[in-house]
């Protein structure tokens, strides 16, 4: 099975938006190697500007750069590309709805061996709550690169959820994906399991799982966080009469939580949460995803005991 990365498309998809046309700019702070902006100030050295270790400073040089027209990608990893410069997203680019797509890279626990202080589990969570921000969280590579156009394409503040942990690919290259969108890649009939980012290909193993013994779960890909493709939701929910949510981050504020929110307002139906409530911990990402009950197997068990419930 072919595995990628998603933070494989952002620079490959910058310097394509270049090439059509779009006035693109990259800031990175001293990890343009790892995020692969690199790739965009190797094919024209005047659209990456590296500001160093100083998120703060790349936020900024970003808003300021979108003043002038120009539409800005950020780099970093996700636990300092989001965290440690919240105020300057918050206040500088959300406030006053600038250009700036924050698309940092290395998000969740298959950072894996970097541990702890590197694996990113509230990212989603803090750049939900902004007005302004739409949140995408790509399940794959075509996913990322679909995401990374969407971003470039939308007006105002963009979040992407990048990753380090090569992935199985979900889709093919004709995937575009939208704002709002929630992908059905699996039908089925018992049970919704609607899962984001890398955790839509454990989702898809623990369906066949599941149909194993004899549970008929349909998978969706929660491609669009904010804003959420309720009409989707809203059917697979109907249709099956359980939802769980799984998701390589904090269950507190994440997927899991807009989805519960939506149910909650809109269709009351049991919904069980699949995700992250401590730090995690330094192994190899797949080790992580198995240790944390969020590989295929583990979200079949976690959706056995919701149905049992």
């Amino acid at each position: 099975m072919t595995r990628r990365a998603t933070r494989e498309a952002f620079g490959e998809t910058l310097i394509e938006l270049v090439k059509e046309g779009l006035d693109v700019m990259a800031v990175d702070a001293d990890l343009a190697g790892s995020t692969k902006t690199a790739q965009l100030g190797a094919y024209d050295p005047d659209r990456l500007v590296d500001v160093g270790i100083a998120e703060q400073d790349m936020i900024d040089v970003a808003a300021g750069l979108a003043l002038t027209g120009r539409t800005v990608f950020t780099g970093s990893f996700a636990v300092f590309g989001t965290g440690r410069c919240y105020d300057q997203i918050r206040n500088t680019v959300c406030d006053s709805n600038l250009d700036v797509k924050v698309c940092p890279t290395h998000a969740g626990i298959t950072v894996g061996e970097d541990g702890a202080t590197h694996q990113m589990l509230e990212d989603i969570t803090l750049m939900r709550v902004l007005p302004n921000m739409r949140v995408l969280v790509p399940a794959d590579y075509w996913a990322a690169k679909a995401a990374l156009r969407l971003a470039a394409k939308t007006p105002g503040p963009v979040y992407v959820r990048l990753g380090r942990h090569k992935v199985p690919l979900v889709y093919d290259e004709t995937f575009v994906g939208g704002l709002p969108f929630a992908g059905v890649v699996r039908e089925g009939t018992d049970v919704t399991i609607a899962a984001a980012g890398v955790e839509v290909s454990q989702a898809l193993a623990a369906a066949d799982l599941l149909e194993q013994d004899g549970i008929s779960a349909e998978v969706l890909d929660i491609f669009s966080v904010k804003p959420l493709d309720e009409e989707t939701i809203l059917a697979s929910a109907s249709k099956t009469g359980h939802v769980v949510t799984c998701e390589e981050h904090s269950v507190y504020g994440g997927v899991g939580s807009a989805i519960a929110e939506l149910l909650g307002e809109k269709l009351p139906v049991p919904c069980h949460r699949v995700g992250m409530k401590t730090f995690g911990t330094s192994a190899n990402g797949d080790v992580l995803l198995h240790h944390f009950g969020l590989d295929g197997e583990g979200i079949a068990q976690e959706v056995k005991k919701a149905l049992g419930r």
